[in-house]
């Protein structure tokens, strides 16, 4: 349940940042669910093979390379996608990678551990 509530609120999170931003388009809220989903996916396959690879760097900037390897994963999905889901550059991928994570701990410190409480 948890993992439909987490793609639920990324797909949110994608169409209100597509609203607020240019360099990113997302085609509609169907487009958002599919893109979460493969986000998600790639967060299970990809991702710890990148933070194993990268480790490194990560320790050395202290895990705000992680950041990058969310843009990466961000970009991926994009690639995937097709044209319902456009990141125009990485910059815009880094910055979705920033809001979507301090969005994401905060809703899951908030929302998500109240469900788990019950």
């Amino acid at each position: 349940m948890r993992w439909l509530i987490s793609i639920f609120i990324n797909a949110i999170l994608f169409v209100a940042i597509a609203g607020f931003f240019h360099s990113f388009e997302v085609s509609s809220f169907g487009a958002a669910i599919v893109a979460s989903f493969i986000l998600s996916i790639l967060n299970v396959l990809v991702r710890p093979i990148l933070i194993i690879l990268t480790l490194p760097i990560t320790i050395l900037t202290l895990g705000i390379f992680l950041l990058v390897i969310n843009a990466i994963t961000l970009l991926i999905t994009d690639k995937l996608m097709g044209d319902s889901f456009e990141i125009h550059s990485f910059g815009m991928a880094f910055l979705m990678a920033m809001i979507m994570s301090i969005t994401n701990v905060i809703l899951q410190n908030t929302i998500l551990k109240k469900n788990s409480a019950k």
